[in-house]
């Protein structure tokens, strides 16, 4: 069977959930990082455990401890990581390598194992385009996932609201179902070079945010990762509004409440195209169940 060029694999110290050493794990637990996925799978091959029946992935915070079925925790190793994506690069090509990514950041509770199996496939079957044989159940429910993370990024692109700041920063909230703020990054990133703004992800506690002042319009500069944000800002962020931002907010909900046509109007469709668990952070959705006090009499 074709090996994932493991020569001269080292095996690596590892936290065993199961004090019985010789008892073959039926489940890999790896860190939540694409990083730390990739381990796991160098460990597998280096162990040759791809073939054992009801081998499970998942990542360690998602596991329920099992008294039954023995599992081991595979660190993180970069120089593993970067040997199995190198290998999945020449075998899965750009295209394929972006499924595996955005399926991966989907979080699905499952998704270890499933990117595992569409992955064992084409390492069996080095020579077959993989990712276009939707008769492999694994690589049809890989697609699916791919198909329902790209609609997420499509649609946190159209529905960040952004917020200014007393400090000049354009600040937006996001809560997306899958982790799509690593994809969505590029798109602001082209568009707003000229203003410095901030994206965070209430659910997964981090964001992404662009200082204007450390690039050119020829290099802008790459965006940066924040983790901390008061919490009182997350709960209230019209504390730290501009007297801009309040005035825009007021004209925006007035404008939204009279363009609306009361003899038109078309919940259902409009939940179909704007789903209602985006409303949270739209600011012209925050006003609508009292919003006479914004109508024209016509």
């Amino acid at each position: 069977m074709p090996m994932l060029l493991l020569e001269n694999a080292k095996p690596n110290k590892i936290n065993a959930h199961t004090t019985l050493s010789a008892v073959i794990p039926s489940i890999i637990l790896y860190e939540p990082s694409f990083e730390g996925w990739l381990s796991a799978v160098f460990y597998i091959y280096s162990k040759r455990l791809q073939d054992h029946a009801g081998l499970q992935l998942y990542a360690q915070d998602n596991y329920v401890p099992s008294l039954i079925d023995p599992a081991i925790s595979v660190p993180s190793d970069t120089d593993h990581a970067e040997r199995v994506l190198k290998t999945l690069n020449k075998l899965l090509g750009r295209s394929g390598m972006r499924q595996i990514l955005w399926g991966f950041l989907s979080e699905k509770q499952t998704i270890g194992i499933t990117l595992f199996e569409v992955v064992k496939y084409a390492i069996t079957y080095p020579n077959r385009d993989v990712m276009e044989d939707l008769g492999n159940l694994h690589v049809l429910e890989l697609a699916q996932i791919v198909k329902s993370v790209g609609r997420e990024k499509h649609r946190m692109e159209a529905f960040v609201r952004f917020e200014h700041t007393t400090q000049d920063i354009y600040f937006a909230r996001i809560e997306p179902d899958f982790n799509v703020l690593p994809l969505i990054g590029a798109h602001f990133h082209k568009r707003y070079q000229d203003q410095d703004w901030a994206i965070y992800d209430v659910h997964r506690g981090y964001g992404i945010f662009y200082d204007k002042s450390k690039g050119t319009p020829k290099h802008p500069t790459p965006l940066q990762t924040i983790t901390d944000i008061d919490e009182e800002v997350l709960r209230h962020p019209a504390s730290i509004h501009s007297p801009e931002e309040q005035r825009y907010q007021h004209f925006w909900q007035g404008y939204f409440a009279n363009v609306n046509i009361k003899e038109r109007k078309n919940p259902r469709l409009h939940r179909q195209y704007l789903p209602q668990r985006y409303w949270k952070y739209l600011s012209e959705k925050q006003v609508l169940s009292n919003a006479e006090h914004l109508q024209k009499r016509r």
